[in-house]
Parts: C-alpha cells; structure tokens; sequence
C-alpha cells in the first residue's frame, strides 16, 4: 500500500470504513434505476454479431453498480428486424442493435452508417467514424429521425456471398435473384442482378427452394453457422459493398438527451468496447470456420476483375445519381471519399506492403 493511499484511509476514518466506501462504484451512490429493452436486428443463434448487444448491456450494468439494466431480445421477438429503427425512434422500444444501411430506403443516407460499396475497411471506417467526424455527421442526420447512434460492431471485410452457380464473366450475373442489403442492391442492379432484401432467418430456404440465386450474409464463421454451403456451393469474395461494415446501437433521442452525462458515459464505452470485441471475434473465428466450410464442399472463388471493375463504375454512378437528389447523402459521401483517399494512402504505404509480405510468406510455409 502506498503512502498517499494509506494517507487517504486514515483521512476517511479508517481503513474498514474507507475499504467499504472504495468497495461500492460512486455511480451506483448517485444515480437513478434505469430499465430498458434492446431489440437486435439479429437472431440468437449468431452469437458473434447478435452477443455483442449482450456484451453491451452486461458492461453497462457493471459501469453503473447495477443500476442501469438493459434487456435484450432478438429480432423479431418484441419488434420486427424491419421495424426495429421505426419502434426506437417512436419510443415504442428504447435501443436496438441493428444495421443501419438495412433502413436506406427511408433515406439512403442510412447507408453510411454500415458501410457502402467501395467504402471503408474496418479500421479506416472506425478512423472516419470517432476521429474523422463520422459520428458527428450522422448523428446530425439520425437526429431527424428522433435517433441517437453509436457504433457497436464491425465484422471486417465480407465475403461476396453463396452462389447457386459459377460466376465467369458480367453476362453471368444477368437475372440472378440475390439477396443483398442496402445500397448495394441498386448498384448490382446496374450489372443486371435482381436483389431482394431478405432477413438472415429466411436466406437459406429461399436458396433451397431456387427463389433466390445466391445470398450475400458475413462471412465463414456466421455463414457456417446458417449453412448455405449445403445450397449454393460456390462462395465468391470479396465483398465489395462490405468493405468494413458497421453496426450500430441506435437509441431514441429523446431518452437519450434525458440520461445524465454519467449514464451517456457509461453507454458510449460500453458501446466503444462492443465494437473492438466483435471485430476482435471475427478475426479469431473466422480462419477455423473457411477451413471447415471448404472441407464440406464450399468452393472458393474470387469475383473476376471485370465484375469487380463494373460493379465500382456502378457504384460511383449511383452515388452521383442520389447526391444530386439529396443533400444529407451528399454531405456524408464527400466527407467519406475525402477521408478514404488519404486512408488508403497511408495504408498502401505501410499497411498494405505489410500485409503483401507476410501473406506471401505464409504461402511459402
């Protein structure tokens, strides 16, 4: 024991007296009882995106000396995965955790707040999003929809998704009914693919049952898990329209401005420690889960170039299409184009070259 702390003991009339006041957090001695449900946008089984809304509340609750209880449900069980930013800007439910890109047909500046095609990678999109201004900026924009966000997951670079049949060329993808999510829908649409948007719980029978050609979900270690190998065997990378996506706690603005700065604190770390502890999961998990998917018949493609190469003509053209209609979309875009391009630039100098040297080691054994 120090000087100075056993100095504060004796000041504090003792040592048991001291230790007892210590042992209690000085939050839980001043702050109010808090309940609130959460309402994912995923279902339990994906333990690795749908727990980090668990990780959440379990810190939140220790930060606060139990004070600030935060109930979890999964998707669709008190509010449909559709619905699920609606109810929390309504203050039907008071958090979700969700994908923000899965709301941009109400406005497709929701799509930054995941990810969009030919984006961000996961550390340049957490770089953006608390050191660049991105929080800043889309909160100004989830503020008009009574929402208040904070980021709270990535999974890193997705996979291209389960095809039903091989892709060699773009006449390959003319009439493929896929499932894909967000803005990435209306760029693929450029290349002749039909998206659909279609909950996690229903991608696998719609692919059993030829409804669907192929399906975009994460990547190995949930993609496993929801067994589409068995269905669609050829599994395509990467996925472009997924470069870093984000997932993000959103909670209702109203009952957010009412919280003390203790609790919004509390809730913003919470938040922070999410999102490093999914990203760190599917970095962990994801290497066992490819080698298990390819020795049950997956079969590893990579995108040809000239898909890849229309696909990010596409992107820009729907970019520029939505910026001229809708300046919140534009805002946001300028602010990640400008962003990306010094992000790359420093990662192609040391990231990048990094990277190359290690992977074309680990190929030499």
């Amino acid at each position: 024991m120090t000087l100075k702390r056993r100095n504060f003991l004796k000041a504090a009339g003792g040592g048991a007296a001291a230790a007892a006041v210590l042992a209690a957090p000085a939050i839980a001695q001043t702050q109010p009882k808090v309940a609130w449900r959460l309402t994912s946008g995923f279902p339990r089984s994906l333990d690795t995106i749908y727990g980090a809304a668990e990780v959440f509340a379990e810190h939140v609750k220790a930060m606060s000396g139990g004070n600030f209880e935060i109930q979890v449900f999964p998707a669709g069980e008190i509010v449909p995965n559709p619905q699920a930013v609606e109810a929390v800007g309504t203050n039907t439910v008071e958090m979700a955790h969700t994908c923000s890109y899965y709301y941009w047909g109400i406005d497709p500046t929701f799509a930054f707040g995941t990810a969009i095609p030919f984006g961000l990678n996961a550390r340049l999109m957490n770089s953006w999003l608390y050191e660049g201004g991105g929080n800043e900026l889309l909160n100004a924009f989830y503020a008009k929809h009574n929402l208040y966000g904070m980021p709270g997951g990535n999974t890193g670079v997705q996979m291209g998704g389960w095809w039903r049949n091989e892709i060699n060329s773009l006449d390959d993808l003319k009439g493929v009914k896929m499932r894909i999510a967000g803005i990435a829908g209306k760029v693929v649409e450029k290349l002749g693919v039909v998206p659909q948007q279609i909950p996690g719980g229903d991608i696998y029978p719609a692919l059993e049952r030829g409804t669907i050609d192929a399906a975009e979900w994460v990547g190995p270690y949930d993609d496993e898990k929801l067994g589409f190998y068995k269905v669609a065997p050829y599994y395509y990378y990467p996925g472009f329209w997924e470069g870093g996506p984000c997932v993000h706690f959103f909670v209702n603005l109203e009952k957010w401005n009412g919280l003390t700065p203790e609790y919004q604190a509390i809730l913003t770390n919470a938040a922070a420690y999410a999102n490093t502890d999914m990203m760190a999961k599917y970095d962990a998990r994801n290497p066992t889960a490819l080698r298990s998917l390819i020795a049950g018949g997956a079969k590893l493609k990579q995108f040809p170039a000239e898909v890849i190469d229309a696909a990010y003509l596409a992107a820009n053209e729907v970019y520029d299409e939505i910026a001229n209609e809708n300046a919140d979309f534009k805002t946001v875009l300028d602010s990640v184009k400008a962003f990306r391009n010094d992000g790359y630039l420093w990662n192609q100098v040391a990231e990048f070259t990094y990277d190359s040297f290690m992977i074309r080691n680990r190929a030499k054994g």
